[in-house]
């Protein structure tokens, strides 16, 4: 209830409208020095900063409110309507919508604003506590939706507010997306094929990958229409999210980044496998690039037909460096093997010449003459009779 010294004010248009327009400023200084500010001493203390952002981004918007609240009063207030050469309708028009128009504007641009800065926070604090430096690369994707759905709906609210017919605009709209859909369908693939290797994490920036198609590179980009493989011969490879989503994706990275390492060798018969065992597990462990954890391991595998089959088993840090890591401890095998006398059987082909005599060069039988007779020779033979000639 008002006390009853205002009524003779609120009578008045001109006091109606001083008086609501100092209660909306009133109302804006509260709302900045006493609702924010406990606010944002309530959230100094908890332990996240995510309260902290949407205080901070929702400032502006709550003094704002409240202090541009009482100009869309006015049109209501009978003595500022009936005593003034200002009918209710143009009041609303240049004082209630305008006011109305900058909150909601004010509104969309602080709420995308908040939404982004809580993305962008969660996107800093993911990278930061996943063991495997994860980031949530698709999280600007989010954004960008969040930010045309503000838009849209801003857009939206202001017509309406301003009395027009936004049910064209629907229509439209409708049948552009439809359009939209037959004419890049390949691209919204992409990008939903892009958002579904999200959701089940395949893999993020830096793992590296094979394909079933013959692919295989580090991530170094993951896009919203495709992701990034740089190759061992540093070639950048651009693949469509809708085909990794199909295909058959072997992330050697995941889920530690190591991967294990096998190299067969063979010993001769006889050899000290005590020794052969002792010096693969060695040659493993003095490579700088193969942790001992887990620790390699030599496996007698098999009776080859001309050697022991022995296999080395270690892991590599990195997929990349297995071609280089294989390489080493094939060149430190041989040279060890070597040095402790230990042999790698090979095939061997023995190849016998013999020598041949004319002594030994049975007789062959003699060729039987051809019988004229039988065998005529009309060359040899003058008196043969030759073939009639043609007409």
């Amino acid at each position: 209830m008002l006390p009853e010294s205002l009524g003779p004010v609120l009578a008045n248009p001109y006091g109606a409208t001083l008086f609501v327009l100092v209660a909306s400023v009133l109302a804006g200084a509260v709302m900045n020095f006493v609702v924010v500010r406990h606010l944002r001493r309530y959230t100094d203390r908890t332990a996240t900063d995510y309260d902290s952002i949407v205080v901070d981004n929702l400032h502006i918007p709550l003094v704002t409110t409240a202090s541009l609240i009482g100009f869309s009063v006015l049109a209501s207030v009978p003595s500022v309507t009936e005593n003034t050469f200002l009918t209710a309708e143009q009041v609303s028009t240049f004082v209630g919508r305008p006011a109305i128009t900058v909150i909601v504007l004010v509104w969309a641009f602080y709420l995308n604003r908040v939404v982004n800065r809580l993305v962008t926070k969660i996107n800093e604090e993911g990278k930061a506590s996943d063991t495997r430096g994860r980031a949530y690369e698709f999280a600007p994707v989010f954004s960008n939706i969040w930010t045309l759905t503000v838009v849209v709906a801003g857009t939206a609210t202001v017509l309406l507010l301003w009395e027009y017919d936004i049910s064209p605009l629907l229509g439209a709209a409708g049948i552009a997306g439809i359009a939209l859909g037959f004419a890049a369908k390949e691209s919204v693939g992409n990008f939903l094929g892009g958002l579904a290797l999200y959701v089940d994490d395949t893999y993020t920036i830096g793992d590296y990958l094979e394909i079933d198609t013959g692919e295989a590179g580090t991530v170094v980009a993951v896009g919203i229409r495709s992701t990034t493989l740089r190759t061992r011969d540093n070639i950048d490879i651009t693949l469509p999210n809708s085909m990794l989503n199909e295909e058959r994706v072997v992330n050697l990275s995941a889920p530690h980044g190591q991967t294990r390492l096998k190299i067969d060798v063979g010993v001769a018969y006889g050899s000290d496998i005590d020794l052969v065992e002792d010096v693969l597990v060695g040659i493993a462990e003095d490579e700088e690039s193969v942790p001992n954890n887990p620790a390699p391991r030599a496996r007698f595998v098999g009776f080859g037909d001309s050697a022991l089959e022995y296999r080395l088993v270690c892991w590599v840090t990195r997929p990349e460096h297995m071609g280089r890591v294989r390489h080493r401890l094939n060149r430190e095998i041989y040279l060890r093997f070597a040095d402790h006398g230990i042999e790698i059987p090979y095939a061997t082909h023995d190849v016998n010449v013999r020598h041949v005599t004319a002594a030994s060069v049975p007789e062959s039988n003699p060729v039987a003459a051809p019988d004229p007779a039988v065998d005529p020779d009309p060359v040899a033979d003058p008196d043969a009779e030759r073939p009639p000639e043609s007409a």
